[in-house]
Formats: C-alpha cells, sequence, structure tokens
C-alpha cells in the first residue's frame, strides 16, 4: 500500500465520533460558534468557514466566539446583548461548541466538574429554537493539543495526558445526549508529531494561521459527512502521456492533445473544467507532512519523457518539475482558481468583522456602558445597525461561492 493512502485511513479513523450517523451541517443551516480562543480566533482565518461555506450551501455562520471563554466563565461588559438574544437574531440552527482547553488547566481532579458544566451546558439549550421553528442542534468539538516547543512547552505529555481526559469525558457526554461529537485532540496531536512542516501553534496551544489552516480540512470533513464524497475531496489530475488519456476529480478533463514524444515543442493541452471548490493553498512554503500533502490539489502527469515541464493555466504559470516530479504528482494550489479562493476567503473574513464591529466592537463603553448617552455614543447605536446590516449583505453574496471555470491547461517542456 501506498504511503498516501495509509495516510488517508489513519485519518478517516479521527473521524468514528460522528461516523454512521446524518452530517451535523446541513444545506441552509444558520450556525452559531461559542466557545473559547480557538472558536474566536476561528473567524479571524476563515479557513473553516470557507470549506463549510463550499459544500453545504446556503448555510450562514456567525461566530460568537470570545478569548477565554469557558463553560462558566464567560464574562461580557455591561449591558452586553445576552447570548440568548444574539442566537435569535440570527435564528440559529446549530451550535458549534468549543470549550474544554480552560477548563482543562483544572487538572484530572476537577474532571467531574467539566462533565456537569458540560451536561448543563446542553441542558440550557434543550427545546430552545432560536431560529423559531425547530430545536436547536448542538455539536461538541474538543479541545486540541498541545505542540512540542520545546523549552516553551516543558510539560506537554502531561498536558496531553489531561487533555486527552478532557477529551475522552466530553465525548462521553456528548454520546450520552445523542449529540455529535468532534475529535480535534487525536487528530491535532498526530500532525504535531509529523516531524516534517512548519509549527501549528504560537506558544503549544494557540494555533497559528497554518495550524488554522491544517486543522479545518479535518474540522470541516467531520461537520459534513463521514464518508468524505468526491465533492469534499481535493482536486486530483492524471494525464497518461503514453496512452494519451485523461480524467480528473473535481475538474473534467477534455480536449486532450498530447504531443511529446517526437515534437520539437513538447507539450500537452486539454480543457479542465472546475466542478468543485478548489483546496485553499496552504501559508507556508515549507514541505508538508504527508497528512496534510494528501489535502493538496494535484496532478499527475505519468510516461513523460525525460527533461523539465511548465504548466500554466490559461497562460499563467503554476508549477514547473521534472519529469520524474510530475510522475509523483505536483501540488497545484497557485492557480487562478486557486487565487480566486483565497480571494473568496477575504470575503469571508471581512463578513465576520463586519458582524464583529457590530456585535463586539472594541468601544462597547460607549454603546451599552457608561458613556451610551453622550453625543459620541448616542452615534454609535446607528453605526451597529449600519455594521450588520454590512455583514448580512456580505453573506448573501458569499452564497455565489467560488466561481468554478473552464480553462486551458498547458504543460510544455522548457530548457533548464
Amino acid at each position: 500500500m501506498k504511503p498516501i493512502a495509509i495516510v488517508a485511513i489513519l485519518l478517516g479513523g479521527l473521524t468514528l465520533s460522528v461516523a454512521n450517523a446524518e452530517s451535523p451541517i446541513r444545506p441552509g443551516d444558520r450556525i452559531a460558534i461559542v466557545g473559547n480562543t480557538f472558536a474566536d480566533q476561528l473567524r479571524i482565518h476563515g479557513y473553516l468557514e470557507t470549506a463549510l461555506l463550499q459544500h453545504a450551501k446556503g448555510i450562514s455562520i456567525r461566530n460568537l466566539g470570545w478569548g477565554g471563554d469557558m463553560l462558566t466563565a464567560r464574562d461580557r461588559p455591561t449591558n452586553f446583548p445576552t447570548e440568548e438574544s444574539t442566537l435569535r437574531d440570527h435564528k440559529t440552527d446549530v451550535i458549534i461548541a468549543c470549550f474544554g482547553m480552560g477548563e482543562s488547566f483544572g487538572g484530572i481532579e476537577a474532571l467531574d466538574q467539566f462533565r456537569q458544566d458540560l451536561k448543563s451546558f446542553i441542558a440550557s439549550h434543550a427545546g430552545k429554537q432560536y431560529n423559531g421553528e425547530s430545536e436547536v442542534r448542538l455539536i461538541l468539538v474538543s479541545p486540541i493539543a498541545c505542540e512540542d516547543l520545546g523549552k516553551l512547552t516543558p510539560d506537554r505529555d502531561a498536558r496531553n495526558d489531561v487533555l486527552r481526559a478532557y477529551t475522552q469525558a466530553a465525548n462521553e457526554v456528548a454520546a450520552a445526549a445523542e449529540i455529535p461529537f468532534v475529535n480535534l485532540f487525536e487528530t491535532s496531536l498526530y500532525l504535531m508529531d509529523e516531524p516534517v512542516g512548519p509549527n501549528l501553534t504560537t506558544n503549544g496551544i494557540h494555533l497559528n494561521r497554518f495550524g488554522y489552516w491544517a486543522i479545518s480540512h479535518e474540522f470541516a470533513g467531520q461537520l459534513l459527512a463521514s464518508d468524505q464524497p468526491d465533492h469534499f475531496r481535493p482536486w486530483r489530475i492524471t494525464i497518461d502521456a503514453r496512452a494519451k488519456t485523461g480524467q480528473g476529480r473535481g475538474v473534467e478533463v477534455s480536449e486532450l492533445t498530447v504531443d511529446v514524444f517526437q515534437a520539437a515543442d513538447p507539450e500537452i493541452t486539454f480543457r479542465g473544467a472546475e466542478t468543485t471548490a478548489p483546496r485553499l493553498p496552504p501559508p507556508t512554503d515549507q514541505p508538508l507532512p504527508p497528512p496534510l500533502a494528501f489535502h493538496r490539489d494535484t496532478i499527475v502527469v505519468q510516461h513523460l519523457p525525460a527533461g523539465t515541464y511548465q504548466l500554466t493555466i490559461d497562460g499563467e504559470h503554476v508549477a514547473t518539475a521534472a519529469a520524474d516530479a510530475w510522475g509523483q504528482g505536483i501540488a497545484i494550489d497557485h492557480s487562478p482558481a486557486h487565487r480566486e479562493a483565497e480571494r473568496y476567503r477575504a470575503d469571508v473574513n471581512d463578513k465576520n468583522l463586519q458582524f464583529t464591529y457590530s456585535w463586539k466592537a472594541l468601544n462597547q463603553v460607549h454603546i451599552v456602558g457608561e458613556r451610551k448617552h453622550s453625543p459620541s455614543g448616542r452615534a454609535l447605536p446607528g453605526e451597529v445597525i449600519e455594521f450588520n446590516r454590512l455583514a448580512n449583505q456580505r453573506d448573501e453574496a458569499l452564497q455565489s461561492g467560488i466561481p468554478l471555470k473552464s480553462r486551458q491547461w498547458r504543460i510544455a517542456r522548457v530548457e533548464r
């Protein structure tokens, strides 16, 4: 068995907590994310939301995460809108709850209290119809693991023993309540222990940009479906130069012309019609560990004569590599389609920023606090309403998704 296949099996085994069940996220869901710093930072990076928007059509997400939040410690400014009112304003169908990291610092001796607090959290939403029609659905999410950063994380193994115990406790509570559970602890630990690739965190427990890109693949996979249908899998294009055949997943291959054995200017050309959105490119130039390389959009060109070949799409350079590398597979996540995907993620982040300005503005004292009756305070509620309108407007624009196009692909030999 090839190593990439082993990787797929290993990662697939990490989604057992939601396997054999209906996808936790459904098309058209209005979603609220609540929880700690991990949840809060999801809105800044946008990788998870972009993936969900592409593969669960019609969804709308509001991120209510707050740095440092725990189940029983969720401090807010004076007169801050209640979470229930915000959930109702969004007509929330499903809540994704990310807790456990902060609570885990209480150690094993606080595990029973954590279980009880989780049960109380679930009970607090039982029977609530924030959308005005049906009972809200809950999804519990585990904390991530602690990464080995040397002197920065001297007690890493002990921390992970505790985090594993909290993850197991959350899983048991979710199972008893018959609600989905997303296990990010095992996923993140597996990736953190890979010897290749950048660090995932800044301090062992807070993900960096690369970490959010990496974790969001598995997070989205567990939220959408256990069987990983083709529409959620990365692009995979295979061209056989000798047989002059080509096929693609995510990109349909047509008008294939192969002229690489006798021609003075060897080349392969074809029309590539995108049928699914591309994967977001990794925010690093470093080599990726195998589990993450598996998630990249790839083209394989078999039986190329020796030489160096360059891929262009609609005339724009995408990749250059030797024939043997093309036979192994080349990542193609710097294509025109991938740039459009990054622009779409930027639009997701902008929508989140507009919502944040309307919900968690920096100058709360002028909106809900002691200065709300000042001249500037009296003007701010109107601005908040406008920011909320902008967030809703951006939300609507995001529903069209990343544009799928038909483009001209060309692989030609170049002198090196």
